[in-house]
């Protein structure tokens, strides 16, 4: 029968490394002025989307309009057109519908102007309500000499 060796501890004369020292920072003295709670923001780390009205049926029912280009962002498209090199831009302007043609710079000025056409169709801004309670009685005035 063989016999059993003791395993040695490989690690003979190593000395565990001492913690750095911790820096110690002063603390700078905060102004006497603390903002007001409106003026303070907070961050969430959440993209915030803008709000757009529908303007047609299908954006009502969930349409958002990725359908053609996979985004509505003009840079992440532009950026995305960079990526390619000339025979896949004229193949994604044959998709898109456009026809192809050699000059790079030109089919992706073309290609953006297209997609820009594309969102301009989803991005219709919200309408913000005017107040027109605080009507002065001259404008009333004004607007009635038309009855």
């Amino acid at each position: 029968m063989p016999r059993k060796t003791i395993k040695k501890n490989s690690y003979v004369g190593y000395k565990k490394p001492k913690a750095a020292a911790k820096k110690t920072t002063k603390k700078k003295a905060t102004s006497s002025k603390k903002k007001a709670l409106d003026e303070m923001g907070q961050t969430h780390g959440m993209v915030e989307k803008e709000e757009y009205q529908p303007t047609t049926l299908n954006q009502i029912f969930g349409d958002d309009g990725g359908w053609k280009y996979k985004t509505l962002d003009t840079d992440e498209y532009k950026h995305y057109l960079t990526g390619m090199n000339r025979s896949d831009l004229q193949s994604h302007a044959i998709e898109i519908g456009i026809i192809p043609i050699d000059n790079r710079d030109q089919l992706t000025k073309r290609l953006v102007r297209e997609f820009n056409r594309h969102t301009v169709a989803y991005k219709k801004p919200t309408k913000k309500s005017v107040d027109v309670t605080n009507v002065t009685q001259d404008v009333l005035d004004i607007l009635a000499e038309g009855r």
